[in-house]
């Protein structure tokens, strides 16, 4: 374990532990089970893939996202923590769902993602899936688990990084042709039955949970669960659990509940236990925190500008633009106005850097012409919204058949961090030359974060082209020394920004101005949504 916590072994029971009423006689379990015959027709939703994984886990109080990206990278563009993984372990029915969604609420925490060990089933073959089509197919036992998958896509969520993940369905013993994506953040939560089995795997988990119930409950769930969702019959599932499930659980679940930094009786009953899990994670992340914007206010100062800025030149022209879409005065069908018309001269001059060959094609006079073709496969641009979206008409404008993508980011307004909410990009991405428009670079924050996305989608950095209508110096400083294959253009560079990091003299709140939505009256407390 990376970080142990302080309780080692200690088993929490905050409630009273299961006596006679935890178990189940016959009379109960038919009362509990639906009816047998009944023509129930199975869930639709049959597969690994549950309603609370990405993007969103929506709780009673609020909603948590679910593919974010946490602020944990430094003026170089590097991540300086890993995030912190969870493990819990328990028999099958156990309750570690339950419990999973019970910390995450609890922890009050933006990014989180559950990982489910079910979603790591191996390929059956078709003897295999004869088998399990006639309930002869060990489920429960470790080989029946992908976990040189499982260890790779937990080291790379703990790193930060987009993983693929399998969706397995139940009611055909295989997987789906479609995998899902994930992205790190600040809490990793990785639960299975077999969550202890493997040493690799223990290595990678900062704390170890153990959710230990009463083996009636966990068989009386199982029945509930393979009957009503699954669409078993009763006699299959109890052979199962006779042949398979409870044997596995004594030989290779129960002796890992030693492994275990918490033990939790009772499951989500036990909410004494979920509150100490909550107070521990929540030191271990606030050991984590770093601001980012703070460090690149700090880096890379007085050094000339890079040579990967491009700024666009300042024509009488372009300078009387600039004067009209910086005067505060200045109305917004006007700042619109040449405002895009700045796109389009930026656009255009950004486009002169895409690789060219040499070509010769023939006029209508029945001539050579020797001239230039775009060297590359294809264009994408991809806005950081909101800001960034108001640039793609000016690029569709000059690039033709152009594809577009989005990113979210936005400032957390507690801690003043960049946040990767949303992310929509074409799937051959890697392939093309990418424009990154937003319409303002202050610190840089975002736009590195914007850049690592793409990065995780292969699109190699001498590929990327950041655009941006202004910048500041220290933005552009930092995206350059993060990443010194990125061409950055934009049409302006200020010298300054503020304690609010806002460029110096600036422009406002670019996004604000454009739609409208900068009304807020003077002297209230609340911010800009985004400030690059």
């Amino acid at each position: 374990m990376n970080s142990p916590p302080a309780y080692p072994g200690i088993r929490i029971s905050g409630c009273r532990a299961l006596g006679a009423e935890g178990s189940s006689n016959a009379e109960s379990l038919d009362r509990l089970l639906p009816p047998v015959g009944t023509g129930r027709s199975p869930r639709k939703r049959t597969t690994s893939q549950c309603k609370s994984e990405p993007p969103l886990l929506r709780t009673s109080k609020r909603t948590i996202y679910t593919a974010g990206r946490p602020p944990w990278y430094n003026e170089h563009g590097t991540q300086s923590k890993e995030a912190f993984a969870i493990g819990l372990g328990g028999g099958s029915a156990s309750g570690k769902t339950t419990v999973a969604r019970m910390i995450i609420e609890a922890l009050d925490v933006p990014w989180v993602v559950l990982l489910s060990m079910d979603s790591f089933y191996k390929v059956l073959t078709e003897q295999q899936q004869e088998q399990a089509a006639h309930n002869n197919f060990n489920f429960d036992h470790p080989d029946a688990f992908d976990f040189d998958l499982i260890i790779s896509t937990l080291k790379k969520l703990k790193q930060g990084k987009s993983v693929k993940v399998p969706i397995y369905d139940f009611t055909t013993h295989s997987r789906k042709k479609d995998w899902k994506t994930l992205y790190g953040a600040n809490v990793i939560i990785f639960e299975g039955i077999m969550a202890f089995a493997d040493k690799t795997l223990l290595e990678l988990l900062d704390m170890k949970i153990f959710v230990d119930t009463d083996s009636d409950i966990r068989l009386v769930r199982r029945l509930r669960r393979d009957i009503s969702e699954r669409g078993r019959d009763i006699e299959g599932v109890i052979k199962q659990y006779n042949k398979f499930v409870k044997p596995a659980f004594d030989q290779y679940i129960q002796p890992t509940m030693r492994l275990a930094d918490i033990v939790v009786p009772r499951g989500s009953g036990n909410t004494v236990a979920i509150d100490l899990i909550v107070q521990h994670v929540h030191s271990q992340l606030e050991e984590r925190e770093l601001s980012v914007r703070a460090a690149l206010a700090s880096a890379h100062q007085c050094h000339p500008l890079p040579r990967t800025l491009s700024v666009l030149k300042s024509t009488p022209q372009v300078r009387g633009m600039h004067t009209i879409i910086r005067d505060k005065e200045t109305s917004r069908d006007e700042f619109i106005f040449y405002s895009k018309r700045l796109m389009r001269l930026l656009i255009e001059h950004a486009l002169s850097f895409l690789p060219f060959q040499d070509c010769v094609v023939q006029t209508p006079q029945g001539q050579d012409y020797a001239g230039k073709c775009y060297a590359g496969k294809q264009i994408t641009g991809v806005s950081i919204l909101r800001a960034g979206e108001t640039m793609e008409p000016a690029l569709r404008a000059v690039c033709k058949d152009v594809r577009i993508g989005t990113i979210l980011i936005q400032t957390n307004q507690l801690t003043g961090e960049p946040e990767l909410h949303y992310l929509r990009l074409p799937k051959d991405i890697s392939d093309d030359h990418v424009i990154l428009m937003d319409c303002t670079v202050s610190t840089g924050a975002a736009a590195m974060m914007a850049v690592r996305v793409l990065l995780d989608h292969d699109v190699p950095e001498d590929k990327i082209f950041l655009l941006s209508l202004l910048m500041a110096e220290m933005g552009v400083h930092s995206v350059a020394y993060a990443f010194p294959r990125v061409r950055i253009i934009t049409t302006a560079v200020d010298k300054r920004v503020n304690d609010l990091f806002r460029i110096i003299p600036g422009i406002g709140n670019f996004g604000d101005r454009y739609f409208g939505t900068d009304a807020v009256p003077d002297g209230s407390d609340e911010e800009e949504p985004y400030t690059g």
